[in-house]
């Protein structure tokens, strides 16, 4: 796809860059505005679930996070830049239920997707009211109109039925800009807010984390809409616009924001990419949004998240998107995807305009050219994983963040989303996420259409169908020791999980995640333990992925080769192969121009499985979130073998995890690396083991 010039290349270092990038991307929608400007339709095909006036809405109204934002430090003297009068004519367009039928917006119904985009117009009316409703004290009969009419439309949105979720901010915002904007007194709006912010206060869980929703057996998520797509990121626009009608709450807010920067920043690489997880992932770089709501917020974050380290997260995530040209088509709109157009990974509530979403990461526009955010230096991450590895457990959204200078990932258990989403388990229930490799999509119910990268997809009919874990039971954070031949130990935090892949077959595993160590800083580890309390017509199989990786060579996009890499074999870098991939009767390995992603089965005295082999799995192309065409390094084996006896089985195994991201390391660096992998054992094995090793319980 072509660059979006303006944007692509732009440095983004100061508030004059980040302008010029946001003009970049309006300017190809300004083209398919509707005549009167209240709606905006790109000429894709695709469709939504809701109907299409509130997908073309949907159009219209994401950009407003960054044009109410611009418009919110100008000079309200001066006329507003020709570019952005499309917006301006369109609020009083869309709001007017006189206009043509093809420019209202519509009444707004229960449960409305209208719903999402009046948070929006919300905003633009909190921070520039003088742009969209004129001056207070108008006497013109045109602002006393659209006053009117966008008060009514705001108000509408009061007595209906919302999703018990975030979209209870929506009305927060819609009745907060009527009484900051609209002069709709506080005291007949109070009850309402009052009653939508104790629900929403209900969600928190501690540790600045609030869940979407209840945390129950229905739904278990704690993703970006737990900061920068909504929750966080409202809060925050919360404190900054109503600290004079409710600074007892606005003080809540601020400690939570702080409590969850801390973690938060963790999401985060070097460069500026965060670790794709969760759902309305199309959206992409709105996952900086909370910094940009932080810094617009002027909310003083606690050490070591100094302004200047708050600027390099979110600045550093911008250059990293604005070096995406995929992410265009080629009359530069965004296109529905991740790295490239995909509609594998999309939502059902994706229409072509969605991805606008993303404009919320420029809200920091409303700080002025002098405000000390655009003074300050930008920072580094916080701490540096150059040298020495950083594990951090993160105890609510029961995550381990993992950065070892090679790769950034995350170790994840026990979220699932319950209610229907296209690739539920592939966006929450993984064993890891990365932000080098991403995670993979199914297409299909064949084992190449799962793309079962970091996960464990099991049969139990000689592979007609596969399950891999959704809805699982509570997580534990437990630990394991690293012991250090008989002298010394070491405690390391792990995850501990149970699952259900198949009620039919009476099949129970726990999942055990091991996060890296500093003796092994580039393997992570699986233990599963499987119970099957029942018969078994078929043998149960289980496939078990480590990262998918990108499969082809560098030089001319053909298949890799074998690798000829053996434990005896030369380590001198001028007699190793850089790409290729290895296949044995333990492990597989890939080594591309993207890095090293391998696995390894570990046996375990006393819980031999069956037959067991390492192989190269080539999904379905599009699976991956990250690139198009991936190889997945997997371990095959048979777990359980048919039988009509009704009895209790049950087998433990582990597969280590081997993952090096990019072109840090040599060859022969990954060679040693590879071969040097992780010992276990048992506690109850019996035996005892020399060196180093990780016992488990």
């Amino acid at each position: 796809m072509p660059l979006l010039p303006g944007f692509s290349g732009n440095p983004l270092r100061t508030r004059a860059d980040l302008a010029t990038a946001v003009y970049a991307l309006l300017a190809p929608l300004i083209s398919y505005q509707s005549p009167k400007g209240a709606r905006i339709r790109l000429p894709v095909s695709t469709a939504a679930h809701f109907d299409e006036t509130a997908a073309q809405l949907e159009g219209f109204a994401r950009p407003l996070w960054a044009i109410a934002a611009l418009l919110a430090s100008a000079d309200a003297s001066l006329p507003v830049d020709e570019r952005l009068e499309g917006w301006i004519d369109g609020f009083a367009v869309g709001t007017d239920p006189a206009s043509s039928v093809e420019e209202y917006w519509g009444d707004v119904s229960d449960t409305d997707q209208r719903m999402v985009e009046i948070e929006i117009l919300g905003f633009a009316l909190l921070a520039a009211p003088h742009a969209f409703l004129g001056a207070p004290d108008s006497v013109d009969a045109n602002d006393i109109k659209r006053r009117a009419n966008i008060t009514r439309y705001l108000k509408s949105v009061n007595g209906k039925s919302f999703p018990q979720n975030n979209w209870l901010w929506f009305r927060v915002m819609a009745n907060l800009a009527l009484v900051k904007s609209c002069g709709v007194p506080y005291e007949e709006l109070k009850a309402s807010m009052d009653a939508d912010l104790e629900v929403l206060d209900t969600y928190y869980v501690g540790g600045g984390w609030a869940s979407d929703g209840s945390w129950c057996e229905d739904r278990k998520q704690m993703d970006y809409y737990s900061g920068s797509f909504a929750i966080q990121f409202s809060q925050c626009v919360y404190v900054k616009y109503a600290a004079d009608i409710d600074p007892k709450r606005v003080e809540v807010y601020k400690d939570r924001a702080r409590s969850f920067a801390l973690d938060f920043w963790r999401y985060f690489d070097k460069n500026g990419a965060s670790i794709p997880f969760g759902r309305s992932l199309t959206y992409r770089f709105a996952m900086g949004g909370f910094w940009a709501a932080v810094a617009m917020a002027e909310i003083d974050l606690p050490a070591p998240l100094t302004p200047g380290v708050v600027k390099g997260l979110l600045l550093r995530h911008l250059r990293y998107w604005a070096s995406k040209p995929d992410i265009f088509y080629p009359d530069g709109t965004l296109n529905i995807g991740f790295m490239y157009p995909n509609m594998y990974m999309c939502e059902d509530y994706n229409s072509p305009q969605s991805p606008y979403w993303c404009m919320k990461t420029f809200i920091m526009l409303a700080l002025p050219e002098d405000h000390p955010f655009w003074v300050c230096k930008e920072e580094s991450l916080p701490s540096s994983a150059e040298t020495d590895l950083e594990v951090k457990v993160l105890e609510h959204p029961k995550h381990i963040l993992v950065d070892s200078g090679n790769h950034h990932f995350l170790l994840s258990s026990g979220q699932y989303c319950g209610w229907p989403l296209k690739a539920t388990e592939a966006k929450y229930c993984k064993f890891a996420y990365s932000s080098s490799f991403g995670f993979s999509v199914p297409t299909g119910p064949l084992i190449q259409q799962m793309a079962p990268d970091n996960t464990l997809a099991l049969t139990i009919d000689d592979r007609e169908s596969w399950r891999v874990r959704w809805r699982s039971n509570d997580t534990l954070i437990s630990d394991v020791t690293l012991m250090h031949g008989k002298s010394t130990t070491d405690k390391i935090s792990a995850l501990v999980n149970m699952w259900f892949p198949s009620k039919a077959a009476n099949l129970m595993i726990c999942t055990t995640l091991i996060p890296p160590t500093k003796l092994w800083p580039d393997w992570h580890i699986r233990v599963h333990k499987c119970v099957l309390k029942s018969s078994a017509a078929f043998a149960v199989s289980a496939v078990e992925g480590g990262f998918a990786i990108y499969g082809r060579k560098s030089r001319d996009g053909v298949p890799l080769l074998p690798l000829n890499w053996t434990v005896k074999s030369s380590p001198l870098a001028d007699s190793l192969q850089s790409e290729g991939v290895l296949e044995d009767e333990t492990s597989s390995l890939i080594i591309s121009n993207a890095g090293a992603s391998g696995v390894r089965y570990i046996p375990l005295t006393g819980h031999n499985t069956g037959e067991v082999k390492g192989l190269i799995l080539k999904p379905d192309s599009n699976t991956n979130l990250m690139v198009s065409r991936t190889l997945i390094p997997t371990i095959q084996q048979e777990l359980f073998k048919a039988s009509n006896e009704n009895y209790e089985r049950e087998v433990i195994f582990a597969t280590a995890v081997f993952a090096v991201a990019g072109k840090g390391l040599s060859s022969e660096e990954i060679r040693r690396r590879w071969f040097d992998f992780p010992k276990l054992r048992l506690k109850d094995a019996g035996e005892e083991m020399q060196g180093d090793y990780i016992q488990l319980a």
